[in-house]
């Protein structure tokens, strides 16, 4: 039997997801887990991804080049009660399936994993909260554990063709989106967008409770600035990992002493970034939008971390 596609998902929220409807629809499944990398890798130290009884995979741990053979062997393995070690690469005895990239990729397959474990996991990183998995390996001593940071959310006010664009980028990169925009057509374009709240901006003094934590960046994508500075005044005095906005150098110098002449704290402004986007001067709404997501990228850490215990 040929497993079935592979469901392309990149952070480790979204497995936890599927896990755990899998298992209260009391489906098997077996937990993939990438605990040791040598050289080169498609995915980080820590990621996860669940194959279900049809080999159906959910997450993957290459571009390619071994996902099909971690379909085949952990479909064989629903049902049953022991994990298994598989390492690919250098160290290997699957001496057919090489990586491309070098070096060496060990995974731990987990039949029988700890839902308890994994469903707090879960209910932490909705929570906006990081939380940390341990898994316990075949003949190691100890287990190994790792962090999960929340998603990374990017909260968007703005109008027109680069508001639109950013939105979809941001989307398409993995960022839960929130969206604040005085145009109802701007957001009613962007209904296909998933976002976490859409709301549609009254007056420029009228600002929404921007609830941003550090796992969260803030751009305001007006060209008409008039309703940046309030917005930005909230934006400084949240956590918010990036604050930036669309502008020249001489829009941004304005927006600085508008925001001093508010009485902004000083300290504060130091954390707005602007113009944003890695490349100056763009004319096109896609690329302005891909060049400030690119920026913003630069900007969060990684989303797994190797924790001692």
């Amino acid at each position: 039997m040929q497993p079935e596609r592979i469901t392309y998902v990149e952070h480790a929220a979204d497995v936890m997801a599927h896990a755990v409807r899998l298992h209260a629809s009391d489906k098997g499944f077996v937990l993939v887990t990438s605990i040791d990398i040598k050289g080169g890798a498609a995915r980080e130290l820590g990621s996860i991804a669940v194959v279900d009884p049809n080999g159906e995979m959910f997450g993957y741990m290459s571009n390619g080049c071994i996902d099909r053979d971690i379909q085949l062997r952990a479909m064989q393995m629903v049902g049953s009660d022991h994990a298994r070690v598989m390492r690919y690469g250098e160290g290997s005895s699957s001496f057919d399936l090489k990586l491309p990239c070098g070096g060496a990729l060990e995974l731990l397959l987990d039949p029988s994993p700890d839902m308890d474990a994994i469903e707090r996991a879960y209910r932490d990183l909705q929570n906006r909260t990081a939380s940390t998995l341990c898994f316990a390996v075949p003949d190691r001593p100890e287990p190994i554990c790792f962090e999960y940071t929340p998603k990374p959310r990017l909260c968007l006010a703005g109008r027109g063709a680069v508001f639109r664009a950013t939105a979809q980028v941001a989307a398409t990169a993995g960022f839960e989106v929130a969206l604040y925009s005085p145009e109802a057509e701007d957001l009613e374009a962007l209904a296909d967008v998933p976002s976490v709240e859409a709301i549609l901006l009254t007056s420029p003094s009228a600002v929404p409770d921007l609830k941003m934590d550090s796992y969260c960046g803030f751009l305001t994508l007006f060209h008409d600035h008039d309703w940046e500075p309030m917005l930005l005044a909230a934006a400084v005095k949240t956590d918010a990992r990036f604050i930036g906005s669309l502008g020249s150098r001489k829009t941004h110098a304005i927006r600085l002493e508008t925001l001093k002449a508010m009485g902004v704290d000083p300290a504060q402004l130091d954390r707005l970034r602007g113009p944003i986007g890695l490349v100056p001067s763009l004319r096109s709404a896609p690329f302005i939008g891909i060049s400030s997501i690119a920026e913003l990228v630069d900007a969060f850490p990684r989303t797994i971390f190797v924790k001692d215990i």
